[in-house]
């Protein structure tokens, strides 16, 4: 059979996806912080983007508005009265109508006083009603000290020779931002050319810095320095720092065998363990959260429905500059400068329709969560509902991925708080009635913390106890199922609930 070559016509269909339409996508599912990142550079870049000021229609706004410009106003006019040409006290009493002595009581011929320089200087100074820049008291708060720099001024106090100051400083080097010493103490010694009994020595002034804990190399060391400045590190607690693989499984018996005490002894100990700071140098760091700020607000309604709207603050304001394009395109010398003009247009229409897409997309997802969880908003989290993204998606006519973008990192307020939108998806778990309906995960979560909160020391609920009260309830659920649960809020067994709840119940009898 020969080959050849042919020509052949085939008409199909492809989704190209451009570099804009993968930007609006990617919009979907940028948090608010990010979002204001992004409009920011493309500000910076398009020279024909430009931000809008948001408009305020409550009236008390508008109040407030002329009380500032009469405020202004009358600040305007004090300024008047410090012109260079009107600084004598005698002018000054005529204006104010009354003597200097009434205006500045403890120091009346202040403006008369004044140089020509010194009197410009007070002209030109920001007035407190607002006019000016002003200042941002945050300029002038000291700056947050760094576990380095706190550690570095102790050690210049701490240490006279120069090699114990260098061994210090390297091991500062080593310390971690919990306040661990991660190195090691050999190698440390054969870096600095010393012995390792040096090293040691240094090491051990260096635990006695502020805060105590510092410079431990792990959790029991870093225990037993915070309790010997304490002066509380004694044979018991020798014991109990020992052995915190016991205190973590909350084998209260074998603990009080082996620190010799009794009930109430050991409750003390725990107690002052618990009082210690596992991490002291997290103090010093300098991270900071960002506040959450709602994407939706839902609120109730006059006629019984719920009003779901966008939050102001979160919706950017971006506005395309008409007249500055055509302004400029009229003065372009060549075709390079027209085609950057056109580029930048087109850039900066199609931002301002993502954006508005984006805000209607999520306007459209959010209003279908409540109507799906109406339940939820007016009694509760035990009447939330099982719901998935397809649910959803198939609702408002959209696909599954655009839903699941929009849901990604975006939050809703409600009458019973903030939620972020992932939170209203749970698993469905099945009713153990013949027609009752499916039950939320996040509901069976809520139902077995409480009835663990509830038990007695005397009468601890196990997995399977759960499973069964549950299943009276009209919960089918699996005995593996309550434990993934039940350790993904961090409670512990029965066993260990019950040892707890019995040593707590004897120190309390």
């Amino acid at each position: 059979m020969a080959l050849s070559a042919k020509l052949q016509l085939r008409q199909s269909q492809s989704l190209v996806m451009t570099p804009q339409l993968m930007q609006s996508i990617k919009l979907l599912q940028l948090t608010h912080i990010e979002l204001e990142r992004f409009i920011e550079d493309e500000i910076e870049k398009n020279p024909l983007l430009e931000r809008t000021e948001q408009r305020n229609d409550d009236p008390r706004h508008d109040d407030e508005h002329d009380r500032r410009a009469e405020e202004s106003s009358n600040g305007s006019e004090l300024d008047r009265m410090f012109d260079a040409d009107d600084t004598n006290a005698a002018a000054m009493s005529e204006r104010l109508d009354t003597s200097m002595e009434n205006v500045f009581p403890d120091d009346p011929g202040t403006a008369e006083r004044l140089s020509p320089d010194l009197a410009a200087q007070w002209k030109s100074a920001p007035s407190a009603t607002g006019g000016g820049e002003g200042f941002d008291i945050e300029d002038m708060a000291a700056a947050r000290v760094s576990l380095a720099d706190h550690v570095g001024e102790q050690i210049a106090f701490a240490f006279r020779a120069p090699s114990d100051r260098l061994i210090a400083r390297e091991l500062a080097d080593s310390l971690d931002e919990a306040g661990y010493m991660r190195g090691d103490m050999a190698e440390i010694a054969e870096r600095l050319g010393t012995d390792e009994g040096s090293v040691a020595r240094v090491l051990a002034i260096c635990q006695t810095f502020d805060p105590a804990g510092l410079f431990a190399k792990d959790l029991a060391e870093c225990l037993a320095v915070q309790l010997r400045a304490n002066d509380r590190f004694d044979p018991a607690m020798q014991a109990l720092v020992a052995r915190l693989d016991l205190l973590a499984r909350r084998d209260f018996a074998q603990l009080r065998k082996l620190c010799g005490v009794e009930d109430d002894d050991l409750l003390d100990m725990l107690a002052e363990i618990r009082s210690l700071d596992p991490r002291p140098g997290l103090a010093f760091t300098r991270g900071t959260a960002d506040t959450i700020v709602p994407d939706v607000i839902v609120s109730a309604a006059r006629d019984g429905s719920w009003s779901v709207e966008l939050n102001a603050d979160t919706l950017p304001r971006v506005l395309v500059n008409q007249d500055y394009f055509t302004s400029v395109s009229k003065q372009a010398a060549n075709n390079a400068e027209k085609e950057f003009l056109a580029e930048c247009l087109q850039n900066a229409n199609w931002l301002t329709r993502s954006l508005d897409q984006r805000a209607r997309t999520i306007l459209k997802v959010a209003s279908e969560i409540v109507r799906q969880q109406d339940a939820f908003l007016l009694h509760g989290i035990r009447h939330l509902r099982p719901l998935n993204l397809r649910t959803v998606a198939d609702a408002i006519g959209m696909h599954e991925s655009t839903v699941s973008r929009v849901t990604a990192n975006k939050y809703m307020m409600t009458p019973r708080g903030v939620f972020e939108l992932r939170y209203f998806f749970s698993v469905a778990i099945a009713s153990s009635a013949a027609d009752g309906d499916a039950h939320s995960s996040e509901a069976v979560r809520d139902r077995i913390r409480e009835l663990i909160d509830a038990e007695k020391p005397l009468d601890v609920l196990s997995d399977d106890a759960i499973v069964e009260i549950l299943k009276r309830g009209g919960v089918d659920i699996a005995r593996r199922t309550v434990a993934k649960y039940r350790e993904g809020m961090s409670i512990p067994s029965s066993v260990q609930r019950r040892r707890e709840k019995r040593a707590l119940a004897s120190a309390g009898g």
